[in-house]
């Protein structure tokens, strides 16, 4: 599926305005998953590793911005600025996840950036929410679990890329859809091809 809105470089105001509006709500859902990894941290003494499972949530807006919006950095401006919003809501892990949000963005702007910004299918989008997932992780073991064992490390991120992969991938192309079938998205190359989305 093609970029049918011209340039992917080219922004418009109402992208930005999309944008925004999608970092403050999955900011909201970043708050939300906060407390849900904290909750059930419980459920993985077996095996901590696997609580990456959760990660979709927070790579979500970084894969379905790119895809409503068709625009180069969509991922790393909606990612950084829901990031951001979490932290002023009053995220627990303090300043620091506006850096982790950029390199969470980063990871599924590259996603994106393989296909040339014009590539939007299922395969685009999980490849999206792995590599976030994968940043998104692999930036946690170096940050707080360098004393991992290698394969917990490398578990952590598998865990996550696959996760993000299903959740974020085939999750923001859900979303993407079911928006699109509502003509909410009819100003977005995203909205104008739900014929054939």
């Amino acid at each position: 599926m093609s970029n049918v809105g011209g340039s992917p470089a080219r922004w418009r105001t109402v992208d930005i305005v999309v944008a925004a509006v999608l970092a403050v709500a999955f900011g909201v859902v970043f708050q939300v998953a906060n407390g849900l990894w904290e909750v059930t941290s419980g459920a993985f003494t077996f095996f901590p590793p696997a609580q990456a499972v959760l990660y979709g949530l927070w790579i979500l807006p970084a894969v379905l911005a790119p895809l409503i919006l068709r625009r180069v950095g969509a991922a790393l401006f909606t990612e950084t600025l829901a990031a951001a919003v979490s932290l002023m809501l009053g995220s627990p892990y303090g300043a620091i996840v506006v850096v982790q949000g950029a390199v969470e963005g980063l990871g599924a702007e590259i996603g994106f950036a393989l296909g040339r910004y014009r590539r939007f299918n299922a395969a685009f989008a999980m490849l999206s929410g792995a590599l976030g997932g994968a940043a998104a992780t692999t930036w946690d073991v170096f940050y707080s679990y360098a004393t991992w064992s290698a394969s917990w490390k490398l578990g952590y991120i598998a865990c996550a890329a696959v996760a993000c992969a299903i959740v974020a991938g085939l999750g923001g192309l859900a979303l993407t859809r079911a928006l699109a079938q509502t003509g909410a998205l009819d100003r977005f190359p995203s909205g104008r091809e739900r014929a054939s989305v």
